[in-house]
């Protein structure tokens, strides 16, 4: 007996690509995640929590603590 058989379902994936970083709006598009300061537009910063951290050119810009 396979697992389809046996009612196992399967996970959703996650939106991956450039459009997991926009939100889309009734005015517009929204960036969710902000653009590198060296870069400039189109170079988006990686979330890791406490810090954003651009891949590209490896600036790292920390999140205000509450």
């Amino acid at each position: 007996m396979s697992k389809k058989e046996a009612g196992a379902k399967k996970a959703k994936k996650k939106r991956s690509g450039i459009a997991s970083y926009y939100k889309i709006e009734e005015d517009g598009l929204k960036r969710l995640r902000p653009n590198c300061e060296r870069c400039g537009p189109g170079y988006f910063m990686a979330d890791h929590g406490d810090r954003y951290t651009c891949g590209h050119c490896g600036l790292t810009r920390y999140k205000q603590q509450a």
